[in-house]
Order: C-alpha cells, then sequence, then structure tokens
C-alpha cells in the first residue's frame, strides 16, 4: 500500500465530506479512494470513516488521527517547498497576517512596494486582532502587537508599542490637565478593545499595581474613529506613540505628562513583532518578504 497517497487520500476525504469530490480533486476513480481507504483502515485495525449515502464523516479515532495525519502532510509540504524553492526566484503565494492598525497604516502602503519588486508573488494578506498561531494556521508571516511570543518561532521587534496617554487641548482646557494618576478616574475615558477586552489604565505606586481607569465613555476597536473622538475633545485616549505621532505634531492631540507613569500591563517591554517560522527562512518568498518589512519598518516609526 502506498501510505502517503491514502493518507493525503484519508485528509480529503475528510475535509470535504465526500469520495467523490475527494476523487474529483485527484482525478482518479471513487473507487481507487475507497479501496486505498480501506486498505488504510485494515492495516491500522481502526474504523476511520462514517459512509452514509450523503456524506462521510470521521469517527472518534479518525477525527485524532486526522488531525495528527494533516499536520505531518503539512510539515512534509512545506519542507518540501523548502528544497524546491532553495535559491529560485521568490514566487507563489505569500500569507501574511497582521494586526489592522499597522496592517492599514505601515503594512498594505509596503506591499504595494514589494509586489513591485517581486511581481511573482501572490500576495494574501488578512487583518486581525484575532492571534494566528504559524504551527497550525496556513500563515507564512504574522504581525502581532504585545511581549515576546513563547510560540516556537522567530519573533522579530519591529516597532515599540508602549501605550501614552494624550487628550485634545479643548479637552484639556475644558477638564484640566491630570498631572497624577490618581486624577484620572475624574476623567473622561476612550478605550481600544484589544481580543481580551479594553485595556485598563494601571501605574505602580509604592511597589502596588493600581487601577486608574477613567469612566468609559466610548470603547471600540476602530482606533482612527478612537482618535477622531479624542480630537473631537469627547476624553482621554491611551495608543502607541507610532499612531499618535501625526496627531501630536498637527496640536490636535497633546501628550500627558502623568504620574507615576500610566501603563495599559504591568508587564513592559511591549511591542510589534514579526514573526516566522525558522525552518522556512529560506524559502525564497519568506525570506525576501522579512527582510524587506525588516528593513523598511525597524527603527523609522
Amino acid at each position: 500500500m502506498d501510505q502517503l497517497r491514502a493518507l493525503k487520500y484519508f485528509v480529503k476525504i475528510v475535509e470535504l465530506g465526500n469520495f467523490s469530490k475527494a476523487a474529483a480533486f485527484f482525478s482518479v476513480p471513487s473507487s481507487s479512494l475507497s479501496r486505498r481507504i480501506s486498505d488504510l483502515e485494515e492495516s491500522l485495525g481502526a474504523t476511520l470513516l462514517k459512509r452514509t449515502t450523503r456524506v462521510v464523516q470521521p469517527t472518534e479515532v479518525g477525527r485524532e488521527y486526522y488531525l495528527q495525519v494533516s499536520e505531518v502532510l503539512n510539515q512534509l509540504e512545506k519542507s518540501n517547498e523548502v528544497v524546491k524553492s532553495y535559491q529560485t526566484v521568490p514566487s507563489g503565494k505569500l500569507t501574511i497576517s497582521a494586526m489592522p492598525g499597522v496592517g492599514e497604516r505601515i503594512l498594505l502602503p509596503l506591499l504595494d512596494e514589494l509586489s513591485e519588486m517581486y511581481p511573482d508573488l501572490i500576495l494574501d494578506v488578512s487583518l486581525s486582532d484575532e492571534l494566528a498561531s504559524l504551527s497550525y494556521d496556513e500563515v507564512d508571516i504574522a504581525i502581532r502587537g504585545g511581549h515576546a511570543p513563547n510560540e516556537r518561532v522567530v519573533a522579530l521587534l519591529l516597532i515599540d508599542n508602549t501605550f501614552y496617554p494624550v487628550a485634545s487641548p479643548d479637552y484639556l482646557a475644558q477638564m484640566g490637565t491630570p498631572k497624577s494618576a490618581l486624577e484620572l478616574p475624574q476623567h473622561k475615558g476612550i478605550y481600544y478593545r484589544m481580543p481580551s477586552g479594553p485595556h485598563p489604565w494601571l501605574c505602580e505606586i509604592e511597589g502596588q499595581w493600581r487601577d486608574v481607569s477613567a469612566p468609559a465613555v466610548i470603547i471600540s476597536n476602530a482606533d482612527e474613529w478612537l482618535l477622531d473622538k479624542a480630537v473631537q475633545g469627547k476624553g482621554i485616549v491611551m495608543m502607541p506613540r507610532w499612531i499618535l505621532k501625526p496627531y501630536v505634531e498637527r496640536g490636535e492631540l497633546v501628550e500627558l505628562d502623568i504620574q507615576p507613569q500610566v501603563s495599559i500591563t504591568q508587564k513592559p517591554g511591549l511591542a510589534i513583532y514579526l514573526l516566522y517560522q525558522k525552518q522556512r527562512y529560506k524559502v525564497p518568498k519568506i525570506k525576501v518578504a522579512v527582510d524587506f518589512l525588516v528593513e523598511r519598518i525597524k527603527g523609522h516609526y
């Protein structure tokens, strides 16, 4: 039995839920798939698929087998890709996942330039705050904010992502300029909602961390809308300096000097990282994209 072929057939049948569709995908008769799966089940001594007239579903052990086998096949495909594409022209689909703020302001304009440099690249870009695992998702490069991840990937620091409080001159004229973190609960807060929820305003006083958040007036994950509301004088907002810079330079928002310093986390070192799997760096499409993005982003924001 050609076990590798049988495993590919099995995975595709589970994904499509149909022998005929899987057979069409591989351009072989349905009987060939059925025979291969029967041989596979016999060799394993287990029933992997439940067959009905309309649909094919994995058994309980079949589901577990599918999860393990699909990951093995995925890693095998990636290994083959490394060998085949080594020292070749960057080409093929390059899948990038990025947080929306960085994606819209920084990444997408740079990708236009990358496409001109490497016209054989097919860019597949998704912007989302949801975390993507490079080990299991079809993602070549991810750009994420936070602390250095524990995942077994290379994490290159691109931009400092420390949050700073700002408000408009009109707001400060009306509500006063807070100097102490303990004054913030008497103000109005505009909050960016992360996947885990709106971030609090925290500060360390005499060795103890305290929540000094102002009452929320607006909460959203639409950062430009939040900044517009801050410019309109609706409240104080905390965002990274790389986002705030043009607003501060235009005088629309003022960075507040509050002591003790206010943060959105007790851990220092918030940053934006470019992530990729170490073993895939030699794939030309990934190498050129990683090198290009690091060179164009790091140190410029």
